[in-house]
């Protein structure tokens, strides 16, 4: 490992000298962007003076918000974590029968929001509202997260330690806790956190289901108040929570010890399952079935029950409209804020870009509705011409979404050779030219499969469309959340339906570019 660290430090910095200024520049200004909400959320805080701020802060209100976001959050993570290592571990390591159409409807469920399922769901079983009909939705709308990196891991990992372990005398199940497991807890954890962020960001679906948690009563708080400073002094403790949370699985990930072997890529022998694999195979049915076909199943019913009362067809294609406009416009955005910000993290390592990536990254740790409420004061406060227009919902869309786009650059331009670059430089071409026509090109497969990734992203959110929309414009989402908030389930099923059929296209697209078996091997 010695050996090669050199060779990884020359392909970080091929250059030897100083980032250009025409990377540098846009890259400051998209990280000061990215830290605009946080910034003004304290500003707005600090406004109320400490008195209010501790008022706040100590109500018995806020104590119970605390702990009904944490027992969220654990359940969920819990859950997801479970269901998700599971699933990897039937599709990549067992004889279980219809493994590959598992396999590949396993993580659709991406697809569906966790606001669409919300509403399948109530619109289906009224008696699911509350903490048992949260975490039943979160937990079948975010177990992908724990399922594809754990896959992409087992995938990845040499099966022959299992194999040395199961001579051993290991039964498949010890071989799988004993090493299986050791070998993707890092990939696990990961994806739990991100489970857990999105779960303590969610306001869609536990707005629906009308379980009091940080997002909803911030939101609430926000709409019924003229004095907002408590929304305010809720979303920082919001964010404190999810710094909290992120810092934990930072330290846990510390704990796990690098895999060693020699690393054969090569597939291992399915484990038998015997008479177990008709329950686990249905099991893994059940799964899918609940976190997809129930909800689409759940929107077709109410969508052919409300053809009898007719369908605003004009409202609906102005919808799927905005949706796919505003969701392009963010992800391009994310995609030029990322390229400059990424392209330092990968080639001109160093203090000043390492602070700039992180500062970048704040985004991932302020739910939408944060971000959304921070943006709501700038746009009243120093920007009223941008307030409810296209601009500013970009903005919050960049902030939310820029660490997506930029580890997409960062590992695709890491990943393509520097020697093109320095022949480039070395045939008398400008650093512009280099990065126009060498990094870029090498780098764009990487680049828009990160695009799509926020595309479908945008295309999702709620919180902060509901709140920074333009007047007059109403997405998918945001015309769900207006016929849901009546009880209008049948006028709300043709919103889910497309909403769901949009958002399928680049989730097929992210599949298929994912998939190692479809490109040729490296």
């Amino acid at each position: 490992m010695r050996a090669a660290d050199p060779a990884a430090r020359t392909s970080r910095r091929p250059h030897g000298h100083r980032p250009p200024a025409f990377l540098t520049a846009p890259a400051v200004v998209v990280a000061v962007l990215a830290l605009l909400p946080l910034a003004y959320l304290v500003v707005r805080a600090g406004e109320a003076g400490p008195a209010r701020v501790v008022d706040v802060v100590l109500r018995e209100r806020t104590a119970a918000l605390v702990g009904r976001s944490v027992l969220l959050v654990a359940l969920v993570t819990l859950l997801a974590l479970g269901i998700g290592v599971g699933l990897a571990f039937l599709v990549a390591r067992t004889d279980v029968p219809g493994r590959r159409l598992l396999g590949a409807l396993a993580p659709l469920p991406l697809a569906v929001p966790s606001y669409v399922a919300a509403f399948a769901w109530i619109s289906a079983v009224p008696e699911v509202a509350g903490l048992l009909g949260s975490v039943l939705v979160l937990t079948l709308c975010c177990y992908p997260y724990v399922y594809l990196p754990v896959l992409a891991a087992l995938r990845r990992a040499d099966p022959g330690v299992e194999e040395v372990a199961r001579s051993l005398g290991r039964t498949p199940w010890q071989a799988f806790r004993e090493v299986t497991l050791r070998q993707v807890r890092p990939a696990a954890a990961a994806g739990g956190l991100l489970v857990a962020l999105y779960t303590l960001s969610d306001f869609g679906s536990v707005s629906i289901l009308r379980y009091d948690v940080f997002t909803r009563v911030i939101h609430s708080a926000y709409r019924s108040s003229f004095d907002r400073t408590t929304a305010a002094v809720l979303a920082l403790l919001l964010v404190l929570l999810t710094v909290a949370i992120s810092v934990g699985e930072n330290r846990v990930r510390r704990r796990d010890v690098p895999r060693v072997g020699a690393g054969v890529s090569r597939r291992p022998d399915p484990v038998a399952l015997g008479a177990a694999r008709a329950p686990l195979a249905a099991a893994g049915g059940l799964v899918v079935g609940l976190a997809l076909a129930f909800p689409v199943a759940s929107l077709l019913y109410w969508f052919t029950t409300g053809l009898s009362a007719g369908i605003d067809g004009d409202r609906l294609a102005r919808s799927v409209v905005a949706t796919a406009w505003l969701a392009l416009l963010g992800a391009l955005a994310c995609a030029l804020g990322a390229v400059p910000v990424g392209i330092l993290a990968a080639r001109y390592r160093g203090r000043f870009t390492t602070a700039v990536e992180q500062v970048t990254y704040a985004g991932h740790a302020l739910p939408g509705i944060v971000v959304a409420l921070s943006l709501v004061f700038l746009g009243i406060r120093v920007v009223p011409w941008a307030y409810q227009e296209v601009p500013l919902l970009v903005l919050a869309y960049v902030v939310l979404f820029l660490p997506t786009a930029v580890g997409a650059v960062r590992s695709s331009v890491g990943q393509s050779s520097v020697r093109g670059e320095e022949v480039a430089r070395s045939l008398g071409a400008t650093p512009g030219e280099v990065l126009r026509r060498v990094t870029l090109p090498l780098a764009a497969p990487g680049i828009g499969a990160g695009t799509a990734l926020v595309l479908l992203t945008c295309m999702k959110e709620l919180p902060a469309t509901l709140l920074l929309h333009p007047t007059g414009t109403d997405t998918l989402a945001t015309s769900l959340w207006t016929e849901t908030g009546v009880g209008a389930y049948g006028a709300a099923a043709p919103y889910g339906l497309a909403l769901v059929v949009l958002a399928v296209l680049p989730t097929i697209w992210l599949m298929r570019a994912s998939d190692p078996d479809r490109g040729p091997s490296r």
